[in-house]
């Protein structure tokens, strides 16, 4: 048996060392960030992804284990464990495998096969396969026995084919060879169920539809499924165009030497063989593709989920600059939320520039006299309803007052309820009203998008395909991995941060979090990484895996804003005598450490990949990795669907990424869509490789469907609206064609597009409404 070691150094394409350590680290606590970091020679450089792959093939691989041995204690029970049997349970290297060979002995309730043996049939079954050229029904006679409930010859014959079926059926070997050839040939169709034609529109894609199954999609098959769990759509798992004994019966008449030879058990055994496929094995395939499916859909959306999610929280921050944050509403009026350049509440109010109330120019006046008070610099306005209005506001205030130098920017608001009516905005901000909670979070994200968004739940964000269809487990087990991932790559400031960030921090958690601000509270702010240490329950392991990763900005020590890690600081020290110099003249001094060699400090304790890394830090230390604020400009006087026409090209800001193209908030209140065959010239197999969310992007309008509110764009700002695409990338049917609602926009605004029927696939996109409240 190949060891889970030996397995995951051929899958990550690494030694076995490597895999050793890392699994020996993971098991003692540390986490994938502190690993990826600052256990570089321990692991042999493995990056935080091949960290990240490893630790979830390895609970799987674990769990994998544990069913092994289950099987092997209950197949012992029953003394039916010998030498071959456990050698092939010992070989088999995937669950789907290993319930396979389980199925024979699994406790289930008594078949018509476990009858027919009860009654003593099981010689005439052997009898009949192995002798084809006797008469079935002169071999059953025999078998006949009223006190047995065998009462015919038919019962006889029924009772034994009963057995053979149940025996073709539970064949391991013939089972896992079906498996993969019906994941070849099937195709999963569908149609509206019967009466549900006008009811499942959002669905008319699938009314007549059918794709092999291992050329299904993700989003496709997302859609499919939920179509059926609503019970609009009728799926059928189709095995192959002309089944027959062509194909699958053939297949298992062929493993057990039954053939048409005109003997006068032939036609009998065929008939078994039939039987078998029919009643048991297909069943039992279609339930193993569809399972199949789904595992790969759910896989597919949770890493969508969390590749956009990340590329949302290491978005551009605009740093510290006051900022107004404008929460839109129409009836309810403008939330407002002024922000100082540390993130501090200093003012609040609401304006009522909008429908019905009408007052523009008193909102001017407030919004112009806040901005002077507070010496604003930017303003940031959600997008959900009256998003484009309150921008048209915000447009005409810098205009009216170019002495203010504002900069207005429209934020996502994805999650930003959810905050407002968290425990944990309750807390920060007691005294603040609910809706007023959610203008200051817009500002706030505004300023560092990281340490606002880890308060919502990754979830509640908003840039996934499907999220509420997926196993909430796994989407959240992935999700905070990523949450993870970003904030340590990023750093935090200990002495500002709010308890959420801290939690995500390596090492630490909600109470080591909650212990920190309360710490930081009672003694002011923290002046040494070891003072750390005083923290209640903060013992050395924590901090070990947190320290680094831990940024004080006016510290004692100039190296405890860097990500060196403190168990480093002696080989500074050595640096710092080779340099002759202090540690105040050489950080961020790139001209004099680029006068020594990394090469001569490394030694048994710190090798060479981190003493490059210590030089990296004290060259730029606590350097962000994320990108250099900008901003997008939304086209004046196009701010509504009936302003659009084809063959305009205009800014926009990518809101989020799925497997079939990108949607682009081009100020409308809808999002429109840029299919994946308009992405490029060239090929594109995942749309991802050209734009990321918060990407700011040139788009042309290529069809605007009004009454449907659909959009589709594209970034070929060559193509001709009306005209078939050219260039690289050839659009088919069954994958890159725009056709129906696939080819257009997603809602503004609102919940997550998660939230919507048929999330983002083709039939989410044939149900999305206007764009609306949060």
């Amino acid at each position: 048996m190949t060891s889970i070691v030996e397995r995951l150094s051929e899958e990550l394409a690494a030694k076995s060392w490597q895999v050793e350590a890392a699994i020996g680290l993971l098991d003692g606590g540390s986490t994938v960030p502190f690993i990826a970091r600052y256990r570089k020679e321990a692991t042999g450089q493995l990056d935080d992804v091949q960290l990240r792959k490893l630790e979830e093939r390895l609970r799987y691989l674990r769990e994998l284990e544990e069913r092994r041995k289950a099987i092997l204690d209950s197949i012992e029970s029953q003394g039916k464990l010998d030498d071959a049997l456990k050698r092939v349970i010992m070989e088999a290297d995937n669950k789907a495998r290993l319930e396979d060979i389980y199925l024979p002995f699994k406790p289930k309730r008594r078949t018509k096969a476990q009858i027919a043996i009860e009654a003593g049939l099981a010689p005439l079954a052997e009898a009949l396969l192995s002798s084809p050229d006797k008469d079935p029904k002169a071999q059953a006679e025999s078998y006949v026995n009223a006190e047995k409930n065998v009462a015919t010859v038919e019962a006889a014959l029924d009772g034994a084919r009963a057995i053979l079926v149940e025996r073709f059926a539970e064949d391991a070997d013939l089972i896992g060879a079906l498996r993969e050839e019906h994941w070849r040939q099937a195709a999963l169709k569908s149609k509206p169920r019967e009466g549900k034609q006008a009811a499942a529109v959002k669905y008319s894609d699938y009314f007549e539809f059918s794709q092999p199954v291992a050329k299904l999609p993700s989003h496709r098959i997302l859609a499919l499924f939920r179509g059926e769990k609503e019970e609009m759509l009728e799926l059928e798992m189709a095995p192959e165009a002309e089944p027959g004994l062509g194909g699958y019966e053939t297949r298992i008449a062929r493993r057990y030497n039954i053939e048409d030879r005109g003997r006068p058990g032939d036609k009998w055994l065929l008939d078994t063989a039939r039987w078998a496929w029919r009643t048991k094995i297909e069943l039992h395939l279609s339930v193993d593709a569809r399972a199949r499916l789904w595992k790969f859909a759910e896989e597919e959306a949770i890493r969508v989920f969390a590749e956009n999610l990340r590329d949302l929280l290491l978005a551009a921050p605009a740093g510290a600059r006051a900022t107004i944050g404008l929460d839109p509403g129409f009836r309810t009026g403008v939330k407002v939320a002024v922000i100082d350049a540390t993130g501090k509440i200093v003012a609040t109010t609401a304006i009522y520039p909008h429908e019905p109330q009408r007052r523009w120019d008193d909102s001017l006046a407030t919004l112009a006299s806040l901005a002077r008070q507070h010496k604003i610099e930017l303003i940031a306005i959600g997008n959900g309803t009256a998003s484009r209005e309150t921008d048209k506001l915000a447009g005409e205030l810098m205009s009216k007052h170019p002495e203010l130098k504002l900069t207005k920017i429209v934020v996502s608001e994805a999650g930003a309820s959810v905050y407002s009516a968290s425990e944990y905005a309750s807390k920060e901000l007691p005294d603040l009203d609910v809706s007023l909670r959610g203008a200051a979070s817009i500002a706030r994200r505004l300023q560092d998008p990281l340490a606002e968004l880890v308060k919502v739940t990754p979830k509640s964000i908003g840039v996934g395909q499907y999220q509420h269809d997926v196993s909430e487990m796994k989407l959240s087990r992935a999700l905070d991995a990523v949450v993870e991932d970003c904030v340590n790559a990023v750093g935090v400031d200990v002495n500002t941060a709010s308890a959420p960030l801290l939690a995500r921090v390596s090492g630490l958690g909600e109470t080591l979090a909650a212990n920190i601000v309360a710490h930081r509270d009672a003694n002011g702010p923290f002046r040494t990484r070891a003072a750390l240490k005083g923290v209640p329950r903060l013992g050395p392991k924590a901090f070990e895996q947190c320290a680094g990763f831990l940024r004080i900005i006016d510290g004692d020590d100039p190296l405890d804003r860097s990500g060196v890690h403190p168990e480093a600081y002696p080989l500074v020290r050595r640096i710092l005598d080779a340099a002759k110099t202090d540690i105040k003249t050489l950080i961020g001094n790139a001209n004099e450490l680029r006068k020594l060699k990394p090469a001569q400090f490394a030694d048994a304790t710190f090798g060479a990949p981190t003493v490059t890394d210590v030089f990296a830090e004290l060259e730029k230390p606590g350097r962000d990795p994320r990108p250099a604020f900008k901003t997008a400009t939304f086209q004046e006087g196009v701010e509504t669907l009936n302003d659009l026409r084809p063959g305009m090209t205009l800014e926009g800001v990518v809101t989020n990424v799925a497997a079939f193209g990108a949607f682009v908030d081009i100020g409308v209140h809808q999002d429109g869509l840029v299919h994946i065959s308009a992405l490029s010239k060239e090929f594109v197999k995942d749309p991802r490789s050209v734009v990321k969310p918060g990407d700011i992007v040139k788009v042309k309008v290529m069809e605007v469907d009004v009454p449907r509110k659909r959009i589709s764009l594209s970034m070929r700002l060559d193509d001709v609206p009306g005209q078939q695409a050219k260039g690289g990338q050839a659009p088919s049917r069954d994958q890159n064609r725009p056709r129906g609602p696939q080819s257009f926009g997603a809602p503004r605004g609102g919940k997550p597009a998660g939230d919507s029927p048929g999330g983002l696939g083709e039939a989410l996109l044939a149900a999305m409404k206007q764009k609306g409240g949060r």
